[in-house]
């Protein structure tokens, strides 16, 4: 089977060369898989922005198929070795993209179940010698056959060689070794801290070879992420409502946006439909396009209690 990839609209998607030949039950099994492999990757090339980010990704897929025929001609193939450092600031989409991760290794084959689970500081570090490292094989266990997402992960090393963060990351890296097969550990957080933790521990850079920095977004971008919010939600602006809404993106002060991105917009995308539901609820008749659009007014009342 030959893996190539075709660039659409900015977006790249698996090509199929495979010959037609009468199915089997491996055949169909094998594009079932495939399909459910096109699903994830429609899902990830839907994110807002992220370009660079979903090309890894594509590079990831396309080597572990080349891997995988390699090894049905008996021919040498790498390992994997898919640990991760994910460098971003809070709502670039680190989270959502280590879910869609999850699901895409999982149908690779590379992880059983491809499951993600999250955790901090406080669920690794126990209060007493010897408390961390039980705490941190149980999250370990939880993740095998998925994804331990471990996020502000610098925090394990600012008490110093004394705290027992150091413990966890001591398990952390055993457990790595263990079931190299079976886990996949994203160490996630803002990236200038992170490049800190780095350093710190310097044997953690090799074992996490794949290393990827998410962007803040744009204006444009933040408003891409509000008109899909809202529809998914069966939401719309009005024209006005549209143009009044970048507005106040555009004079958000640098780190406001810094510190929320796409968070930042969910929140005030949340506002925005308690402020129409807020002005709809004194209406006696209301309309399906009322209960549609978000309108200027929202905006402002929305505006003068969020932003």
């Amino acid at each position: 089977m030959l893996i190539q990839f075709k660039r659409q609209q900015n977006r790249l998607e698996p090509l199929n060369l495979t010959p037609h030949k009468p199915q089997s039950i491996n055949n169909i099994t094998e594009q079932t898989n495939s399909s459910f492999v096109e699903e994830i990757l429609k899902e990830l090339n839907e994110l807002i922005g992220l370009e660079k980010v979903k090309y890894i990704f594509h590079e990831i897929y396309a080597f572990a198929r080349i891997q995988k025929k390699r090894q049905e001609e008996k021919l040498y193939n790498e390992p994997m070795v898919l640990h991760m450092v994910f460098k971003g600031n809070p709502g670039t989409g680190k989270t959502t993209v280590a879910r869609i991760a999850g699901k895409l290794f999982r149908e690779l084959g590379l992880l059983q179940k491809g499951h993600l689970i999250e955790i901090e500081r406080a669920d690794l570090v126990g209060e007493y010698i010897g408390h961390t490292a039980i705490k941190t094989r149980e999250q370990i266990k939880r993740a095998l056959g998925g994804i331990l997402f471990i996020d502000e992960a610098y925090s394990l090393a600012r008490g110093g060689e004394k705290d027992f963060g150091k413990e966890a990351i001591d398990t952390m890296v055993k457990a790595m070794e263990d079931h190299k097969d079976n886990l996949v550990i994203i160490l996630a957080g803002y990236p200038s801290e992170m490049e800190w933790f780095l350093r710190t521990n310097p044997g953690l850079r090799s074992r996490f070879p794949i290393h990827i920095s998410f962007p803040d977004y744009s204006i444009d971008e933040l408003m891409l992420i509000a008109e899909q919010m809202l529809k998914q939600r069966q939401y719309d602006f009005t024209p006005q409502a549209k143009e009044r809404f970048k507005e106040q993106l555009k004079n958000l002060p640098p780190t406001t946006i810094v510190n929320g991105n796409a968070r930042l917009v969910r929140n005030y995308i949340e506002k925005l439909i308690r402020c129409q539901a807020v002005r709809l609820v004194k209406k006696e008749i209301v309309t399906r396009d009322d209960l549609i659009l978000i309108t200027e007014d929202d905006i402002y009342s929305a505006t003068g209690n969020y932003l």
